[in-house]
């Protein structure tokens, strides 16, 4: 396929800067994959599609990405976006000006802690190791990385986190599970749906753009994920509908399944990518953001719910200044 079928014409207006208050305070387009409505309410409004009998699955993964500024001996600044922790001081990064640091090069971080880029792995992301190599000092010295198209800082750096964000290990937040709150999510549990975990740490691959202009030939890097053994169990005895909170879940839930509404426990990579034609095993309902053109979670989103459905929802959300991308407003696809 084509990658410009999935292209579109975001305003740039629309690009939330900044969430709404409270949470659960968005608004919620809901797309009937059966027949087409679209409906427009709040997400506090999620309640009135959930029953007794779903499962509602949650993304916990806590976002530990740090970005740091420092300078090389020479002089000239270097930006560190530190995206995963492989142990002893060492951190996958994305390093710029990279081409300008090749293996080796040192980076002055303060007068206490310099870095070394060790090695350059796939997509661009090097091997960066602290010295000394405790790293405990990053959660105070690191900023909360936003996405770039974010251009104003937060005050409060939780609001990039989910109420629900337990295990740290994301580059960014799973960005559908910023609109609960502890209320809304009691709520759901009193009227007897089901609140599953599962864990995916979020990769900056998730937001890039198509690489290629032919859909299947984009690849997809490497993600860590967790399906418990309880949170198996929970999901295969579940009577009613799976409710993904994100594209996230969606991969999580479908690289680990084993049978239809069967996935088995699993703690691994995945790179799985979802394209129009896939059969679907898990999840049977989506809760989701807007999101960017041409990317490979628009591709998901289409795969589920049927391109031009999507694109026609978007146009709807455009035509009534939805608010787009990682601060914006939610779909829940039924």
């Amino acid at each position: 396929m084509e990658a410009s079928l999935f292209d579109y014409e975001l305003p740039e207006e629309l690009i939330a800067q900044e969430p709404v208050e409270p949470r659960d305070a968005s608004r919620l387009l809901v797309v009937h994959r059966d027949t087409g409505q679209l409906e427009h309410r709040h997400f506090y409004d999620l309640p009135d599609y959930l029953r007794a009998g779903d499962t509602l699955v949650l993304n916990d993964t806590r976002v530990s990405a740090r970005r740091l500024f420092g300078r090389k001996p020479t002089g000239g600044q270097v930006e560190l976006l530190l995206l995963r922790p492989v142990g002893d001081g060492r951190w996958q990064a994305l390093v710029r000006p990279g081409r300008r640091l090749p293996e080796g090069s040192l980076i002055l971080l303060d007068e206490a802690h310099t870095a070394q880029i060790e090695a350059r792995l796939e997509g661009g992301v090097r091997l960066v190791r602290f010295i000394p190599p405790d790293d405990s000092w990053l959660q105070q010295m690191g900023q909360v990385p936003l996405p770039p198209y974010i251009h104003r800082a937060l005050t409060d750096p939780e609001r990039y986190q989910t109420v629900f964000a337990r295990e740290p290990g994301s580059a960014a937040a799973p960005t559908a599970g910023l609109h609960f709150t502890p209320a809304l999510l009691e709520k759901l549990k009193a009227q007897g749906v089901q609140i599953v975990r599962v864990t995916l740490h979020v990769s900056l691959d998730t937001f890039r753009p198509l690489q290629s202009e032919q859909v299947e030939e984009h690849k997809m890097h490497g993600e860590w994920f967790t399906v418990s053994p309880e949170a198996a169990e929970a999901i295969n005895r579940a009577t009613g509908r799976i409710v993904a909170v994100g594209t996230t879940c969606v991969r999580t839930l479908e690289s680990a399944a084993v049978s239809q509404r069967r996935v088995q426990p699993i703690t691994g990579e995945t790179r799985l990518y979802i394209t129009p034609g896939y059969e679907f095993q898990v999840v049977d309902a989506l809760i989701t953001n807007f999101h960017a053109p041409r990317t490979t979670v628009l591709v998901l989103v289409c795969a589920f719910a049927g391109r031009e459905l999507i694109l026609r929802a978007y146009q709807e959300a455009i035509r009534l200044r939805y608010r787009f991308l990682s601060f914006g407003d939610a779909m829940l696809i039924l």
